[in-house]
């Protein structure tokens, strides 16, 4: 094909090329126009037609570029959408006639594709156009700004007229980006920048959060409907900036309104929502993370200096329980169950309830109210539910050996008198125990309710072998030393029936266990006593000891201390005097004394009061209650705790050493607490003492280069 011909061809493609602009491409024959191109490609003509094709889009678009340019401002974006429109639908149809071009020539001589090459062309005559980029770029911030303000505008226009932007990047968004991104995000900064101010001025913490949600969700929805999805993180980022990250602070310690105020009244839909949005920024999770911190630390201080727990310990751990409950449902609710938040509350907890090593005896009371009374007639599932709240608070107790101590006394008395609402409860209670501190600490728990089944076992057996009454019916609990919390306090005299009935069980028990010993602990003791008064019968339950002093007005009416303390030989002083005041409260009056008031003179005298009355044929004596000596907030560890420490410091120290043989000072220190650590916290101080006393002892040395590594000696 020589030149001439190939410019014919040409000529008549190109006249084709107009017609399509001029939207008549219905009375064109495209398979005679691509057979046209086919031939001028074939033939070596590719330079000519593909310069040509440039010359009359350009030219055409360049006629465009002066309408659009003239356009008025409020019709600008409408005429580029429609002008756009119409380019991609003929650059389409240029396309299709031109495909054999951009199979072979286009790829041949790395030119760019002739749909390419169309955007190109309206990108810098028409987008880009002196008179139409700048008008475009405000245009399409000031509808934003529009729609910021609640105005309506057509999203329709945006997203034709943003998309086009996206197309004319030719498979990047870099003409997006810079002819209009980088203004709106710049714009969208001041924005918020502004009204975040305005915002917190104007408004109250959640009224504030609500109002920042509701933007980050326009934001996101502007997206949606059209603008370019790349957009969408580095707008959420601003926008999460200026309204959450810049105010966090300012947020959480607002007054009136703030965090403090959200937990003391409980407003869980707003703690929520400071979460959901401080969640967007996760660094933000720390101020309030840390506010929660402070705050129920604050509150637990109160509560554990507070003046009323002294008086009534068991209200104390309830409102501890009820904190930790309210706590514990914002948590989970608010934040999610959040395991730094969690984890967060229970150091809390720790630090507060650790300021006082009375709230470990004051948890094991709270379980004896519990396991005493108030469990009764709740379900299994309410049981188990309520054990598991008392574990929460255990769990953050360091000082647990303290609340083992405490709690096997309270047990002791309630299996010694039968008191517990269900041995399934108490059992229940040990085996969370044991899960939680391991066997070790609940060995001698255990031990107890052996001992119970077994003198249950016994006393079966005595009963049947015993051949005589005495008139009166013995039961008898026999304890395992070192099971038990009991003290090493003198026999009182008893009376000579119950002593008959004594050596008599005595001799029975020697005779199917050898080898022991029995010593009886009639401070733990109680009796059931037959009273007949001058117009009443009642029965009398009461001490081992009250029962001692009760059997002496048998002869007697009238007793002075003196006689009493003689007949009845209890020890110490103070116990005698605490049974004989529980005997001449208002209440339970079965004694008269000579003296006023509540306690006991040295020359008082007592008398049976004959005229006793109560509704009750059974009457129960209570005990007055030990007097509290020590004030709430002392550090007072009971002497048999502090005892045991001293050896559980000691067997660890030699475990450790046993097996390490060499160990320097500071690691010792650090192994000893890690292993003691479920029990008590030992301080260094105490870890040395203890270090001091076994090297006394030939158990460990220091060695001679340095005197802070330890040797073992076997």
């Amino acid at each position: 094909m020589n030149t001439e011909a190939a410019d014919g061809i040409w000529k008549a493609l190109r006249d084709a090329i107009q017609e399509i602009h001029n939207q008549n491409a219905s009375s064109l024959s495209f398979e005679e126009l691509y057979r046209n191109a086919y031939n001028l490609v074939l033939h070596k003509h590719g330079d000519l037609l593909f310069h040509g094709v440039k010359e009359t889009v350009t030219e055409h678009l360049q006629r465009i570029a002066s309408k659009v340019a003239c356009s008025q401002d409020d019709q600008l974006l409408s005429a580029l959408s429609e002008r756009w429109a119409e380019h991609k639908v003929t650059m389409v149809m240029i396309r299709d006639i031109l495909m054999y071009m951009d199979r072979t020539y286009v790829i041949q001589n790395k030119k760019t594709p002739v749909y390419d090459l169309g955007l190109q062309i309206f990108r810098e005559t028409i987008a880009r156009h002196v008179d139409v980029k700048d008008r475009l770029q405000s245009h399409l911030l000031s509808n934003i700004e529009l729609e910021r303000t609640g105005q309506v505008i057509d999203r329709n226009l945006m997203k034709n007229t943003l998309s086009m932007l996206v197309e004319l990047g030719i498979h990047s968004s870099a003409v997006y980006e810079e002819d209009f991104e980088q203004q709106f995000l710049e714009a969208t900064r001041q924005f918020y920048i502004k009204e975040s101010q305005e915002y917190l001025v104007q408004n109250t913490c959640p009224d504030y959060m609500r109002k920042a949600e509701a933007r980050l969700m326009e934001e996101h929805n502007r997206v949606q409907h059209y603008l370019n999805s790349s957009t969408d993180s580095r707008l959420k980022q601003i926008v999460e900036t200026e309204l959450i990250q810049k105010h966090a602070a300012v947020l959480i310690e607002m007054e009136n309104s703030g965090c403090v105020s959200m937990f003391k009244n409980d407003k869980i839909e707003d703690l929520s929502r400071m979460y959901s949005l401080f969640g967007r920024v996760p660094s933000t999770l720390n101020d309030l993370r840390a506010s929660m911190s402070n705050y129920v630390k604050h509150m637990g201080s109160q509560l554990v200096s507070g003046q009323e727990q002294q008086k009534n310990p068991v209200g104390f751990v309830q409102d501890l329980l009820n904190l930790r409950d309210k706590y514990d449902v914002i948590v989970n609710d608010a934040f999610r169950a959040d395991k730094v938040f969690q984890k967060s509350l229970k150091e809390a907890f720790e630090v507060f309830i650790n300021t006082d090593s009375r709230v470990a005896s004051y948890l094991a009371q709270y379980v004896d109210d519990m396991l005493r009374s108030r469990l009764r007639g709740c379900s299994e599932d309410e049981v188990e539910a309520r054990l598991d709240k008392v574990i929460v608070i255990f769990r953050y107790l360091q000082d647990k050996d303290v609340f083992e101590n405490y709690y096997k006394q309270h047990l002791a008395k309630r299996l010694l008198s039968g008191r517990s609402v269900s041995d399934e409860a108490e059992r229940n209670m040990i085996a969370k125990l044991k899960n939680e501190c391991g066997y070790q600490f609940t060995s001698k728990l255990e031990g107890m309710f052996t001992d119970m089944k077994m003198s249950k076992e016994t006393m079966d057996v005595y009963r049947k072998r015993k051949q005589r009454t005495h008139g009166m019916e013995l039961n008898v609990h026999v304890l395992t030393t070192g099971f038990w919390p009991t003290q090493s306090v003198p026999e009182c005299q008893l009376p000579p029936d119950v002593q008959v009935c004594c050596e008599d069980f005595k001799s029975f028990y020697f005779t199917i266990h050898q080898g022991r010993r029995l010593a009886w602990q009639t401070n733990m003791g109680n009796a059931d006593v037959k009273a007949t008064f001058r117009a009443s019968r009642h029965e009398l339950n009461v001490s081992t000891y009250q029962m001692c002093i009760l059997m002496l007005f048998n002869k007697s009416t009238k007793l002075s201390l003196d006689e009493i303390k003689e007949h009845v030989r209890i020890q110490p002083e103070t116990e005698l005097r605490r049974h004989l005041i529980s005997l001449c409260t208002p209440k339970f009056r079965i004694l008269h004394k000579k003296s006023k008031g509540k306690i006991i003179s040295d020359d008082d005298e007592f008398t049976l009061n004959q005229d006793f009355k109560s509704k009750l044929l059974r009457v129960r004596i209570p005990l007055v209650a030990h007097k509290e000596t020590s004030p709430m907030g002392s550090q007072a560890i009971p002497a048999p705790v502090m005892e045991d420490r001293r050896h559980l410091i000691e067997a660890a120290i030699v475990r450790i050493m046993k097996t390490r043989k060499t160990l320097q000072h500071n690691n010792l220190i650090a192994e000893v607490t890690k292993q003691l650590s479920q029990r008590f916290v030992p301080t260094p101080q105490q870890i040395k003492k203890r270090i001091e006393s076994l090297i006394e002892r030939e158990y460990l040395e220091r060695t001679r280069q340095d005197r802070r590594i330890y040797n073992y000696l076997a």
